[in-house]
């Protein structure tokens, strides 16, 4: 698949819900992401801005969700 022929995207609430995981969590971990991996940043009215993702880009994350769960382990309750 080319990344430069993207005809869809994914908002960040719409991934979190696909994957089954909290946008806060999801967002931290995707902060790291470029355009090259996915990312894109989707602009609203008023400047509002929203994290969206390629197909492309929501492999890259799953793959960043297994990286920041094996190196930063969850805080017990």
């Amino acid at each position: 698949m080319h990344v430069n022929k993207v005809s869809r995207v994914r908002t960040i609430d719409r991934v979190a819900k696909d994957l089954g995981e909290d946008v806060d969590f999801l967002f931290d971990v995707a902060i790291e992401m470029e355009p090259e991996d996915g990312l894109i940043w989707v602009l609203s009215l008023g400047d509002e801005r929203v994290m969206a993702f390629t197909d492309v880009g929501v492999d890259s994350l799953v793959e960043l969700i297994k990286i920041h769960r094996e190196t930063k382990p969850r805080e017990e309750c």
